[in-house]
């Protein structure tokens, strides 16, 4: 998506009847009467696609599908390492346009979720009460070893097209993640319509100055079509990036090696 830069590597209260204070990043909050916790979200990092939080749990299950579920925190809410476990993030409503999530996992008033923040496969577990929900019909597939790109509609595939990915040393990160944003810059000569991934460069820190993250988008050049040739973005034709413009926000994208 531009130059990119390589890693330098180195090393408010509410009374309540009994008071947790969770220190070491975790955020301080207070069990109220009815023992829901009250987290104090100026003690939490924000979860986005600018932030590393070393904290999130893995995903347990990197290639593996999802049923569509997607939700949308109606408000700045706290992120937790496990349903009634300890807040070691927080996450807002908007990040590129609105915050949609997809659900990898559930269990009863909370689901688990995708993060856009580093590192890759970062997830968390979100109340389900602060949460609105949608469907996404879609999975999008993305295959580095053979250079395409699949589009699915409940289970059908709609699409396929042969893309650019990440070279040697700059390769496409493998694992689930899903469509963070849209951006649209008819100024961009490269491509006037960004699909940022929430998912982020392995060997890189920044693309031309912004965060690293991993983004699909097209190119004015088809020889880059079939080639691992980027920075780690997917670059796909412009009859590609038209139907995936179309693709809700918190779409599943599942990057693999075949």
């Amino acid at each position: 998506m531009g130059r990119a830069v390589r890693n330098q590597r180195g090393g408010s209260s509410v009374p309540a009847l009994a008071v947790l204070a969770l220190l070491g990043g975790a955020g301080v909050f207070a069990l109220l009467d009815d023992g829901k916790p009250d987290v104090d979200l100026t003690t939490l990092a924000a979860s986005s696609t600018h932030a590393t939080i070393s904290a999130a749990p893995p995903d347990a299950q990197p290639f593996a599908g999802t049923d569509g579920l997607v939700v949308h925190p109606r408000a700045e809410t706290a992120v937790y390492s496990a349903p009634e476990g300890e807040p070691f993030a927080k996450i807002g409503p908007s990040q590129f346009g609105p915050t949609w999530l997809p659900v990898v996992e559930r269990t009863a008033g909370w689901v688990r979720v995708l993060l856009p923040s580093k590192p890759n496969r970062s997830t968390g577990w979100l109340p389900d009460e602060d949460l609105d929900r949608a469907s996404s019909p879609y999975l999008i597939r993305v295959h580095t070893g053979s250079r395409r790109l699949e589009l699915f509609e409940r289970g059908k595939r709609v699409g396929r097209w042969r893309v650019g990915v990440g070279a040697r040393k700059t390769p496409t990160p493998p694992g689930r993640t899903f469509v963070l944003g849209s951006i649209v810059d008819p100024h961009r000569s490269a491509s006037p319509v960004v699909l940022p991934l929430g998912a982020h460069s392995p060997t890189l820190d920044t693309y031309g100055g912004g965060p690293g993250t991993v983004a699909i988008h097209g190119w004015p050049r088809a020889d880059v079509f079939g080639a691992a040739i980027s920075a780690g973005c997917v670059r796909v034709p412009q009859a590609a990036l038209v139907r995936l413009q179309r693709v809700p926000l918190g779409t599943l994208v599942l990057i693999d090696s075949l």
